[in-house]
């Protein structure tokens, strides 16, 4: 085609606009649509029935997804059941109330069927039909996480999304046995592979002293899924150093009570204060802190992109190392050393109203409880 054969829409120099695919079918769904960066209570989050679902459910797009990923949370009635479902994104589940059963197969293949409650996570193999049900007297409810928006943006045509005949017999084999059993194996320090844990609450972690005093953590691969998640707790009386990574980290609040503060370089933070159930979602590059001004210790959840198993579009070897690398030496961390002393002074504030006394006098080197001992 010319240039003079081609017919001109708009004769001004503008941009047409870009198409969300994503964006339209989530319109289309017609639940509710939770925005921001912070949610207080996941159980709390108003649902609505959901078509494609059967149940009721609303999505949980904050804006820390930053297109990569996205959430929606499910409600299941006593005695509920979803539609069978099957789809070309990965998805990671945490189940925050209630108890059930999943049932998961290939086309032509066995079903496999596995039971969860309160604390569970589990991955939906790729493209696997599935189907989830509430067995107990009282509603169930999970928070799960795809990267579904990543996926209808890429290939934009839904049919594909939802209709491929493709079975990922090297993530989810017809002849599997076992494989939502809940076992699992560990490399190194604390990487893990597996498709079932039973509680996330409960779970072993590894030390994990890069991200602060006391800190533990656990790394999951799902399922195979390019997606991860981990899990980290930190004592009584402490908090991690402040870092900034990229977009769709999902933190979860599992145990204990505290804040978090989140800034773009160069501007005022904004803190959010959190309790089981509560969500946090980072925006791309924002630096963020945790910490537990509780009396008990504080876990949390991360479900985000990029496996340690897997490599991704998502992130390079080099950019892997930046979150627990100082920024002193081109990484992506402020170390206790470095961060406004008002940072810990407001610490030892909220967790003197808990009864709790502040552990950090062998890390942060200001430390008012240090100079205490000292004289």
């Amino acid at each position: 085609m010319s240039e003079k054969s081609a017919k001109y829409v708009d004769p001004k120099d503008s941009v047409p606009a870009r198409l969300d695919t994503y964006a339209n079918w989530q319109k289309e769904q017609g639940i509710p649509i939770v925005r921001g960066f912070f949610v207080d209570d996941i159980n709390a989050l108003e649902v609505k029935p959901w078509a494609l679902k059967g149940v009721n459910g609303c999505f949980v797009y904050l804006d820390g997804c930053g297109t990569v990923n996205d959430a929606y949370v499910l409600e299941l009635p006593p005695g509920a059941k979803t539609a069978p479902q099957k789809h070309m994104y990965e998805e990671l589940v945490y189940v925050t109330k209630g108890h059930g059963a999943t049932t998961v197969w290939q086309d032509g293949g066995a079903k496999h069927t596995f039971e969860w409650g309160e604390g569970s996570v589990f991955a939906i193999p790729l493209n696997a039909n599935y189907q989830h049900f509430n067995t107990s007297g009282s509603p169930t409810r999970y928070y799960a996480m795809t990267n579904a928006s990543f996926m209808m943006n890429l290939f934009h045509n839904n049919d594909f999304i939802f209709n491929c005949p493709y079975s990922f017999e090297d993530r989810f084999s017809r002849e599997a046995q076992d494989y939502f059993k809940g076992e699992g194996e560990i490399f190194g320090r604390f990487f893990m592979t597996t498709n079932f844990i039973p509680d996330m609450r409960t779970i072993g972690l590894r030390d994990y002293g890069e991200r602060g005093k006391g800190s533990t953590n656990m790394k999951f691969d799902l399922a195979k899924s390019t997606m991860t998640a981990h899990v980290s707790e930190f004592p009584v009386g402490t908090y991690k150093k402040a870092h900034r990574h990229g977009p769709g980290a999902h933190v979860i609040i599992l145990s204990g009570q505290g804040y978090s503060t989140l800034w773009k370089d160069g501007e005022e933070p904004k803190t959010v204060y959190w309790k089981p159930g509560s969500v946090v979602v980072p925006p791309d590059k924002w630096f963020h802190q945790h910490f537990n001004s509780g009396a008990t210790p504080a876990r949390y959840l991360a479900f985000r992109w990029n496996s340690w198993r897997f490599k991704s579009v998502m992130k390079n070897e080099e950019q892997a190392n930046e979150t627990f690398t100082s920024l002193k030496q081109g990484g992506s961390q402020i170390e206790f050393e470095d961060e406004d002393p008002a940072v810990h002074e407001h610490f030892v504030s909220q967790i003197t109203k808990a009864g709790a006394s502040c552990n950090m006098c062998d890390y942060y080197p200001h430390c008012g409880k240090k100079k205490v001992a000292a004289e």
